[in-house]
C-alpha cells in the first residue's frame, strides 16, 4: 500500500492529524525585532536579519543582549540595518553573510566570522543555502565607506525556502527570485519613500508567486509612518495574506 504523502505547507493533512505532535515539523518560527529586523528559525538555525533594535525607540522593551543569532544575513550598509551586527556577532560568535564590501567592513571591524558573498552567487550553509539577489537602492557605511550594492536574500531551508528583499525599489529581476523553486513566503519593505510602498509590494509578491508576506521596514520614521488597515485591506483585496506582527512577536510560518 502506498503511503499516504503532503506538501511541507500542508499543516492540515491527514496524515498530521494522525500524529499531533509533529503538526509543526514544518513551521518556520519568524519574530520582528522592529523596522527591518526579523530572525526565521528554519535548518535547525537562527538567521538574524539586518538588527537595528538598541537605537530603535520602537524596540526598546526588546533586550538586543538577549537577541539569538548562528548566522546574521545583511542586506546593505546603511545604519538602521547594521546598528547591532557588531555586538550581536561578536557575542554569539554568528558568522555574518552580507555583499562582498560590507562584509569586508566587518572584517576591517573586528568580526571574526564574515562571509562576504556577491549577487548572484549562492552558498551552501549548515541550514541549507543562500543566494544573494540584486536590490536597487544605496548603500554606505556608517562611517563614511563605500557599502557596495544592496542585496536581497533567497533562502532554501529542509522547511521550505524564502525570500528577503532587502531594502528595494520594484524590480523585474524579483521575478527570478521564485524561478525554478516554490517559495513559502516572502519579506518586504512597505514603508514607501525610501523603499517599496505596499502597492509595490503586492506586485512583488505576484512577481515571486507567492501568496504570503511580511511587511518591514515602516513606522520607525515619519516619512514611512503607513496606515496599516489601508495596507491589509489592499492586500485583501489582490488575494494575499499580509502579516504586521508586532515588535517582538513571533508567527509561525
Amino acid at each position: 500500500m502506498k503511503p499516504p504523502t503532503y506538501q511541507y505547507g500542508d499543516l492540515k493533512s491527514p496524515l498530521l492529524e494522525n500524529f499531533p505532535h509533529r503538526r509543526h515539523v514544518f513551521s518556520m518560527k519568524f519574530t520582528y525585532y522592529g523596522h527591518a529586523c526579523f530572525s526565521i528559525e528554519a535548518g535547525g538555525k537562527t538567521l538574524l536579519f539586518d538588527p537595528f533594535i538598541s537605537p530603535n525607540p520602537l524596540a526598546k522593551e526588546i533586550d538586543v543582549k538577549k537577541v539569538a543569532a548562528d548566522f546574521i544575513l545583511v542586506s546593505h550598509g546603511h545604519g538602521d540595518h547594521v546598528a547591532d551586527v557588531i555586538d550581536i556577532a561578536n557575542r554569539t560568535g554568528a558568522t555574518v553573510i552580507a555583499p562582498y564590501e560590507v562584509g569586508t567592513w566587518f572584517e576591517g571591524k573586528g568580526v571574526k566570522n564574515v562571509q562576504a558573498m556577491n549577487h548572484g552567487g549562492a552558498a551552501k550553509m549548515p541550514f541549507g543555502r543562500v543566494k544573494l539577489t540584486s536590490a536597487i537602492h544605496s548603500s554606505s557605511m556608517p562611517d563614511g565607506a563605500y557599502g557596495g550594492n544592496p542585496c536581497g536574500f533567497v533562502i532554501e531551508t529542509s522547511e521550505g525556502n524564502f525570500y528577503y528583499s532587502g531594502d528595494t525599489a520594484l524590480t523585474m529581476d524579483m521575478k527570478l527570485a521564485g524561478e525554478g523553486m516554490k517559495l513559502r513566503f516572502a519579506v518586504f519593505p512597505i514603508g514607501d519613500f525610501f523603499t517599496m510602498g505596499i502597492e509595490d509590494a503586492l506586485k512583488a509578491a505576484e512577481f515571486v508567486g507567492v501568496n504570503k508576506f511580511v511587511g518591514v521596514h515602516y513606522d520607525t520614521f515619519p516619512p514611512i509612518k503607513i496606515d496599516r488597515e489601508a495596507a491589509l485591506q489592499a492586500a485583501r483585496a489582490a488575494g494575499k495574506e499580509l502579516l504586521l506582527p508586532a515588535i517582538g512577536d513571533s508567527v509561525d510560518m
